[in-house]
C-alpha cells in the first residue's frame, strides 16, 4: 500500500487497531503503514473470504479538513475504475472510526524497487505507460492527484497500480483542450497558496501554490520516470528550498548522459513532461501514453536530434601508445583496401585487430549472447558488447572507420545480430523477441515472439528472415517486413535431435545451411543443408559448433576450433574434396554450439581468438581471493565438495564439448574415479551427508532430466532418485540431517520452482516456493531452517534469495547486483554468492532473531579471473575461508577482434 509518509511536521498521533478487531464485516490482520493521514492494515472480509486493506483515520480525524480531505479520497477513487487504479470495494463508520476497504494489492512500492538501482527501459516504458493511463482516466473523471511519487506507485505482477489520492482535488470534467487548461476547484479544502504534495515531484506551479490542472500530474509523472531511467531524482537539493529553487528554475542532466543506451526518444517524452510552461508538456496523459508506447513498439529515435556528450573517449589510457600506433596503420591498410571495388574481393590480404568501443567490452561470453556479424558489403561490423555496468547493446562501426563507432540505440540486451542483404538493416535478438533496426534511421521493429534463450538468425535476398527461437526448437520464417512465423523445418525423432539452430541463408535466398544438436548422438551433430521448400535436410560437415557460411564455392565453419574451408556445391549441397585449415584458432562457447567468427561474401573475416592456454582450471582460492596451484584442468563445469572436504564430484565435459560425465576427485591423491559413461548429459551433482552417494541430474535432449545416483567409488550402478514423466528435475540440496532432498522443478509450460522431496515416509514431493518466476538452485543452510536460492522474481534478472523452511513464509533479497550460485557457511552465520556485474565473490552475514533474519550489506572478498558466471563453479569449505573454484580463462575485455581481408589469400600460401 501507499507509505503515507511525510507528515508536514505534524506529530501524527497513531491509534493502531489490535488483530482481530472488528469494523463492520472486517476482521484487522496486522498493520502495514501509517502515516499523518491514518493507517493502513491488511483485513479479511468475512462476507466473502477474500484479503482486502483498510484505510482508516487517525485521530487527526477531529480535524474537519483531514476528515474532508479523507472523504474525498473516497469519492476520488469511487468515481474511477481502472487496472492500473487501486479499486475501492466499500467505506464506513463504526465506534468514531471513518474508513474506507480497498483491495490489498501485493507487491513492491517503486519507491522500495528504486532503493535497487534504476530499472530496465522496456519495464520504464511499460509502467510508465500503466501510470499515464490512469492518470488519463482521473483527469477525464475530473480528478488531478497532486502527490504522484514513487512511494505511491505499486508494482505487482499483473502490472503497476496506482495509489493514495488522499491529495487529490475535484475539477470539472475534462472534456477538450480548453476545458482542461482552464479548470477551476469547486472543492476549495486547500487553500489558494497552500502547497501540498510530496517537494521531490511537485510541478512548478505546484512549489508556488498555483492552480493546478492535470499537467501538473504530468510533470511529477515525468520526474518519477526520470528518477525510474537514471535511478537519480530529476530535482536535487540540500533543503525544500533549494529543490523548489531547482524545480523553478534548473533543467535536468539529459537521461543520455547519465544512461548513454537510452533511447534518445525516451529522453525526449520526459524532458516534454519536465516542461516550466504547462503549455509546453503533454497536454493530456493520453499522449504521453501513445508516446511511451510507441517508443516501446519501435524503440524509435527518428527525428530526435543526437544529444551532445554522448562521444566515446578516443581511445584508452591503459593501450599502449606503439601498439596503438601499429593499430592505427593496420587499420589504414584496412581501409585503403575497402575503398577498393565493391562487388569484388579486395586483392589486398590484410591482418588487424579491432578494439571495443572506450568503456565496453566485448560481451565474449555474457549470458551466451556474443556473436560478431560482418556486413554482405565487408564493410561493417557490428557485435555486442558490455559496459561497466554489465548492461549489453549492439556496437556498430565501419571496418574503414578509425573512430570508435556507435552503440545502436533501442538495442539493449541485444544479441546474435545477422545482416539485411542490402547493408542497410540489422536482425537482432532480445530476451523475449525478435527485433529489426534501419541503422540509418535508427528505427526499431518488433518482428516475433522468441524465447530468452533465441539460437541465431539469417536474412535472405528474398525478404525472409529464419531463425530459431528457442535451445530446443526448429527453424521459423517470418517475412522481414513482419507477419506470421511459419514452422521450416522438423526435427527427426528418431534421430533425436535436440535443436535446429545458427541458420546461414545461401546467395539464393531459398536454401540455407544450419547446425543440428544431438546430445545423445554426437556423431549426428553438425552443418546441414535445407531450403524453404521442403522440410527435408541433410548432413554437409560434422562438427560441433556453428555456424558455416558459404563463400565463393566453398563452406567455411569451425573444426577443432581452426577455420576451415572446403569445396561445397550450392545446387547439391554437398561438399567434396579435403578441408584446408587457416592459421587462425576461433575461441568457441560450448554452452550454445557457437565458434565466435563471422565471413562476408566480400572476401573479409573478423573472429574472436582461442585463448592460449586451456579454458578451465580448478583451484583453491583463500579469503582474501589468493590463488593455490590448480589442482586439475579441463573442462569442469560444475563441482561440489564433499562432506569431509577430501573429494570433489565434477560434472566434465566429454570431448564433444556438449555432454557431460561425472567424476569423483581426490584432491590429496591426485586420482579420478569415474562416475557415470552414458550417452546423456549428466551434471549438477551434489552429496550425500554421508559421502557414499552422489546425486545428479542426467538427461536433457529429448528426454527431460531426471535425479539419480552414484556411488561415490565408483562402483554399483545408477539408481533413481526422482523421475516423474513431463517434468525437469535438477538437485539443489540435501539437509544435514538426511531427511529432505530440496531440488528445482519446472515443465515446459512452467518455470523452474522450488521443490522438497522427504527422503522418508511417504517421500512424496511438496512445493515450497512455486511463483510465475524462475526459482531454482535451492540450497539448505546447515540447520536446515532456510534455503537459499535464486529468482528471476526482481526485473527478471537473476538474485540470490533467502526463505525460511518448511513453510517459506518469510523471504529475504540478498544481493543487490544480481547473484548466483549461492553456499553456506558451516554455521549458517554467512552467505556467499558470485556477483556476475563485480565478477568477484560477495559474502553477506545472516543473523536470526526470533525466526527472522537480519542481513548484513553484501560486500566484496575478491575478484574471480572468470569472466562471466555460466562457465564457473565453486564450492567453500565449512568455515568460509577456503574457496575452490573451477576458473575460466576465456578472453577478457582487453583482447580485441581479429579481422582478416582477402582471407582466401592465406590458404594459397599454404
Amino acid at each position: 500500500m501507499s507509505d503515507l509518509e511525510d507528515c508536514a511536521g505534524i506529530i501524527c498521533a497513531i491509534m493502531v487497531l489490535a488483530p482481530r478487531t472488528r469494523l463492520g464485516p472486517y476482521e484487522i490482520l496486522s498493520l502495514l503503514g501509517a502515516g499523518g493521514m491514518g493507517e493502513v492494515y491488511r483485513a479479511r472480509d468475512t462476507r466473502l473470504e477474500r484479503t482486502v486493506a483498510i484505510k482508516i483515520l487517525s485521530q487527526l480525524s477531529y480535524d474537519p479538513a483531514h476528515k474532508q480531505r479523507f472523504e474525498r479520497e473516497a469519492r476520488a477513487i469511487s468515481s474511477l475504475n481502472h487496472p492500473n487504479i487501486c479499486t475501492l470495494h466499500d467505506i464506513g463508520h463504526q465506534d468514531g472510526i471513518d474508513y474506507l476497504v480497498m483491495e490489498c494489492v501485493e507487491g513492491e512500492t517503486l519507491a522500495k524497487r528504486l532503493e535497487k538501482g534504476p530499472l530496465p527501459v522496456d519495464q520504464v516504458l511499460k509502467v510508465g505507460a500503466q501510470i499515464a493511463d490512469a492518470l488519463d482516466k482521473a483527469h477525464r473523471s475530473g480528478i488531478v492527484h497532486r502527490d504522484l511519487k514513487p512511494g505511491n506507485i505499486i508494482l505487482t505482477p499483473a502490472g503497476a497500480k496506482l495509489l493514495d489520492f488522499g491529495l487529490a482535488k475535484s475539477t470539472s470534467v475534462l472534456v477538450d483542450l480548453a476545458t482542461m487548461t482552464a479548470t477551476k476547484v469547486e472543492i476549495p479544502v486547500t487553500e489558494r497558496g497552500t502547497i501540498v504534495g510530496t517537494f521531490q515531484y511537485m510541478s512548478p506551479e505546484q512549489v508556488e501554490g498555483r492552480e493546478l490542472d492535470g499537467r501538473s500530474d504530468i510533470f511529477s509523472l515525468g520526474a518519477v520516470l526520470y528518477e525510474m531511467v537514471t535511478g537519480q531524482h530529476a530535482f536535487e537539493g540540500k533543503s525544500r528550498l533549494s529543490v523548489a529553487s531547482a524545480i523553478l528554475e534548473k533543467e535536468p542532466a539529459p537521461i543520455t548522459t547519465i544512461k548513454p543506451l537510452a533511447p534518445a526518444a525516451l529522453d525526449h517524452a520526459i524532458r516534454t513532461c519536465l516542461a516550466k510552461d504547462p503549455d509546453s508538456r503533454w497536454q493530456t496523459a493520453r499522449d504521453l501514453v501513445h508516446e511511451l508506447r510507441w517508443i516501446g513498439e519501435t524503440g524509435s529515435q527518428a527525428a530526435i536530434a543526437a544529444v551532445p556528450g554522448r562521444n566515446f573517449r578516443a581511445a584508452r589510457e591503459r593501450i599502449a601508445w606503439a601498439a596503438a600506433a601499429v593499430l592505427l596503420c593496420a587499420l589504414a591498410a584496412v581501409s585503403v583496401a575497402l575503398h577498393l571495388k565493391k562487388d569484388a574481393p579486395s586483392a589486398t590480404n590484410v591482418r588487424a585487430m579491432i578494439p571495443p568501443p572506450a568503456d565496453n567490452q566485448f560481451a565474449a561470453f555474457a549470458n551466451n549472447r556474443f556473436l560478431p556479424a560482418l556486413s554482405p558489403d565487408g564493410r561493417q561490423l557490428v557485435v555486442p558488447v558490455m559496459d561497466t555496468q554489465g548492461k549489453l547493446g549492439l556496437w556498430l562501426r565501419g571496418l574503414n572507420d578509425l573512430g570508435q563507432g556507435r552503440i545502436l540505440p533501442g538495442t539493449e540486451e541485444g544479441a546474435f545480430p545477422f545482416w539485411s542483404p542490402d547493408s542497410r538493416s540489422i536482425g537482432f535478438f532480445t530476451p523475449g523477441k525478435l527485433k529489426r533496426i534501419d541503422i540509418e534511421g535508427n528505427l526499431i521493429q518488433v518482428l516475433a515472439d522468441v524465447t530468452v534463450f533465441p539460437r541465431g538468425g539469417t536474412w535472405g535476398s528474398s525478404g525472409i528472415i529464419l531463425y530459431t527461437p528457442g535451445t530446443a526448437s526448429e527453424l521459423y520464417q517470418i517475412p522481414a517486413s513482419g507477419g506470421t512465423p511459419k514452422k521450416v523445418t522438423e526435427r527427426i525423432t528418431s534421430l533425436k535431435e535436440q535443436s535446429h539452430r545458427w541458420p546461414i541463408f545461401l546467395a539464393d535466398g531459398r536454401h540455407f545451411l544450419f547446425f543440428v544438436t544431438d546430445e545423445e548422438q554426437p556423431d549426428v551433430q553438425g552443418v546441414y543443408a535445407g531450403s524453404l521448400d521442403t522440410k527435408e535436410h541433410h548432413l554437409v560437415v560434422k562438427t560441433f559448433v556453428g555456424p558455416a557460411y558459404e563463400s565463393g564455392g566453398t563452406i567455411v565453419y569451425v573444426r577443432d576450433g581452426a577455420i576451415v574451408t572446403q569445396p561445397f556445391d550450392e545446387r547439391k549441397l554437398v561438399v567434396s574434396g579435403e578441408p584446408a585449415a587457416m592459421p587462425d584458432h576461433v575461441a568457441v562457447n560450448t554452452a550454445n554450439n557457437t565458434a565466435l567468427f563471422s565471413v562476408s561474401p566480400a572476401g573479409n573475416l573478423v573472429y574472436y581468438p582461442a585463448p592460449s592456454e586451456g579454458p578451465f582450471a580448478l583451484s583453491w582460492y583463500d579469503h582474501d581471493g589468493r590463488r593455490g596451484d590448480p589442482l586439475d584442468t579441463g573442462p569442469i563445469r560444475d563441482i561440489a565438495l564433499s562432506p569431509d572436504g577430501t573429494r570433489v564430484a565434477e560434472g566434465i565435459y566429454n570431448p564433444n564439448g556438449l555432454l557431460r560425465d561425472l567424476w569423483s576427485y581426490d584432491m590429496s591423491r591426485r586420482i579420478k574415479t569415474r562416475l557415470t559413461s552414458s550417452l546423456e548429459d549428466e551434471g549438477n551433482p551434489i552429496w550425500q551427508r554421508d559421502g557414499q552417494f552422489v546425486l545428479f541430474t542426467s538427461g536433457f535432449g529429448a528426454d527431460q532430466p531426471h535425479i539419480y545416483r552414484a556411488r561415490s567409488d565408483g562402483s554399483g550402478g545408477i539408481e533413481t532418485v526422482l523421475k516423474s514423466e513431463g517434468i525437469t528435475e535438477v538437485p539443489g540440496s540435501i539437509c544435514r540431517d538426511g531427511l529432505y532432498l530440496a531440488y528445482s522443478r519446472s515443465t515446459k509450460d512452467s518455470p523452474p520452482s522450488v521443490w522438497i522431496l522427504p527422503l522418508t515416509g511417504d517421500r512424496k514431493p511438496f512445493a515450497l516456493i512455486q511463483t510465475q518466476f524462475a526459482n531454482f538452485q535451492p540450497v539448505f543452510s546447515p540447520d536446515c531452517k532456510w534455503i537459499a536460492y535464486m529468482s528471476s522474481q526482481n526485473t527478471g534478472r537473476q538474485d540470490i534469495y533467502l526463505a525460511n523452511f518448511p513453510d517459506a513464509t518469510h523471504r529475504y533479497l540478498v544481493s543487490t547486483q544480481r547473484g548466483y550460485t549461492p553456499h553456506w557457511r558451516g554455521d549458517s552465520k554467512e552467505l556467499f554468492y558470485y556477483s556476475p556485474l563485480q565478477n568477484s565473490m560477495i559474502a553477506v552475514n545472516v543473523e536470526e532473531k526470533a525466526g527472522e533474519l537480519s542481513l548484513g550489506t553484501p560486500r566484496t572478498l575478491f575478484p574471480l579471473s572468470s569472466p562471466y558466471a555460466s562457465f564457473f563453479s565453486f564450492d567453500v569449505t565449512p568455515d568460509g575461508r577456503r574457496f575452490l573454484i573451477s576458473t575460466v580463462n576465456f578472453p577478457t575485455a582487453s583482447i580485441p577482434l581479429t579481422l582478416v581481408t582477402n582471407w582466401k589469400a592465406e590458404l594459397k600460401k599454404k
